[in-house]
């Protein structure tokens, strides 16, 4: 089995890979998108790329190129605890405190934002495509005193020293990441006991109530929501989706007879993917 993830090597989502597909072949990307690209063209079996943020939010390039540019299906979820650390060449352990640059991916930059506010007031942030390749930039350039924010696998991976461990600024920090596949691809990991639905609606323009309406489909046959955002359709302003995620897999009744009042109503409905979640 082949899966594409962002890389580099020993990125966060590498790590999810690791752990769900430890026989299986990982191969890096530079971007999302490239990963996702891969899967759509079956270079690849599934792609794993981050899809939520406890502290940061949604990835909103990984829902949005879900959404519009792709027909994959989120065929489970992995949630993994992220532990940012502080890591400088080891020519310059000694001299953590005088870095000169400070990079890393921007939600791991806004992850740690007191210490580098309390210890790097007015040191220049460098956005990275990943905490790995923050790292890695690290360990290309040993003379330069600078820093990356990335995990502890990314410092075994670079030959990098552990100046600061567990630098983020609250302890529950954990993202999600989604597996994606083609539709009808069969790809096996563990069972678990959390299952999930999530839909992409689309609301009918210029009804009023419309929102109210969808949410009482759920509510009255008891189907808990653990989600609900909207992004823009990219067709106008004022023009949105919704991304609902449903704490139950498909069934034969509940949820689609959810949907048939959805699609009722005059919204669209899209199925992202029923699946499992679970936790590292």
């Amino acid at each position: 089995m082949k899966i594409g993830y962002l890389g580099p090597e020993a990125t966060f989502t590498d790590y999810a890979v690791r752990q769900l597909f430890p026989e299986a072949e990982r191969i890096p990307f530079v971007s999302i998108p490239e990963c996702m690209d891969a899967a759509t063209a079956g270079e690849i079996d599934a792609a794993i790329v981050p899809l939520e943020n406890s502290i940061e939010g949604s990835v909103n390039l990984t829902i949005d190129y879900l959404v519009h540019e792709t027909d994959l299906q989120i065929v489970g979820e992995a949630v993994v605890p992220i532990r940012q650390h502080l890591l400088v060449h080891p020519n310059h352990l000694d001299k953590w405190k005088e870095v000169q640059l400070i990079c890393s991916h921007p939600h791991a930059l806004a992850q740690c934002h007191k210490f580098l506010h309390k210890e790097f007031k007015g040191i220049p942030l460098e956005h990275m495509s990943s905490t790995a390749a923050a790292a890695k930039f690290v360990q290309s350039h040993p003379e330069r005193n600078i820093a990356a924010i990335a995990n502890s696998l990314a410092g075994e991976e670079y030959g990098l020293a552990l100046a600061q461990q567990n630098i983020h600024d609250y302890s529950y920090n954990h993202t999600v990441f989604a597996v994606l596949a083609k539709s009808g691809e069969s790809i096996s990991i563990d069972p678990t006991v959390e299952s999930k639905t999530s839909l992409m609606v689309t609301l009918p323009s210029d009804h009023a109530g419309t929102l109210h309406q969808v949410l009482s489909a759920f509510s009255w046959r008891k189907l808990n929501l653990s989600k609900i955002e909207s992004r823009p359709m990219k067709t106008g302003l004022g023009k949105y989706f919704f991304i609902i995620d449903i704490n139950l897999k498909i069934d034969d009744v509940l949820i689609p007879g959810a949907i048939a009042e959805l699609e009722a109503l005059g919204c669209t409905v899209k199925m992202l993917g029923s699946y499992s979640s679970y936790k590292i």
